[in-house]
Formats: C-alpha cells, sequence, structure tokens
C-alpha cells in the first residue's frame, strides 16, 4: 500500500497539483496536511492528521457506493472525510480553500500540539485506535 502511495504522490492529477500547492507547506491557516496519505486499508488524497480530517478530490467516475462505505469506515476512525470535485478545484480553488479552511475550524483539535506521537503521520494513533475495526 505504501509504494502504491508513494507512485500516486509522484503522479498527481492536475486538480490534485492544484489543491497541493495551497494545502503544503502549512499554508492554510498553518493547518500541516499529508498527500496520498496511508489510513489503514485507504490512501486518502489529503490528510491533516491534527484535526482528522481527510480530503477526496473526486472525479467524474466515482463509486458512490464505495465511497460511502469508505467514509463511513473513516468515521469509525473519528476522521471526518470532506468531498471537493475535480471541477470546483479547477474553477474555484480559493473557494475550495475557504470551504477546506472553515471545516479546519469547526473541528476540535485531536490532541494537544507537539503530537505525543513522533511519527510524522501520526500512524501510531489510527493503528491503535483501528485495532479490531473491521472495514
Amino acid at each position: 500500500m505504501d509504494g502504491f502511495a508513494r507512485d500516486m504522490r509522484k503522479d498527481p492529477t492536475e486538480p490534485e497539483k492544484r489543491l497541493w500547492t495551497r494545502l503544503s507547506s502549512s499554508q492554510l491557516g498553518g493547518h500541516k496536511f499529508r498527500r496520498q496519505s496511508v489510513i489503514g486499508p485507504f490512501i486518502a488524497d489529503f490528510f491533516c492528521p491534527q484535526k482528522g480530517l481527510v480530503i477526496e478530490v473526486d472525479g467524474d467516475t466515482h463509486d458512490i457506493l464505495a465511497d460511502l462505505k469508505r467514509d463511513a469506515a473513516m468515521n469509525r476512525l473519528e476522521l471526518k472525510v470532506l468531498h471537493v470535485g475535480n471541477a470546483d478545484v479547477i474553477r474555484n480553488l480559493e473557494g475550495v480553500c475557504e470551504n477546506i479552511l472553515r471545516t479546519l475550524e469547526l473541528m476540535p483539535d485531536r490532541w494537544a500540539s507537539p503530537h505525543p506521537n513522533p511519527s510524522p503521520e501520526g500512524e501510531g494513533l489510527l493503528e491503535q485506535h483501528s485495532k479490531g475495526t473491521e472495514f
């Protein structure tokens, strides 16, 4: 799974590239994001570990039933999933970023800063929390 995520980071879609230019380096309200982050059996397009926000950039060919199942699994891990469309990212990047920032501001922090887990992805917390969780 990690190799697949690494490959996806090397070859992002155009909307993912554009959104990453605004999410990288803590540019959006100081929130740190990871891209193509492995969470359980899934790869999240973007993930803010501090807030537990997963952002999925959806194209025209998304399987809605699969998305619902995946979102439910993420919710069981106490993660919130925000879906944004490719077209919205391309045509209205500023509006998408405002929506993401507004969502982040409404969410509580998952831990006090700095994070007690030195893992860069916060995997330790996800792994502990997901034990026994069926996807």
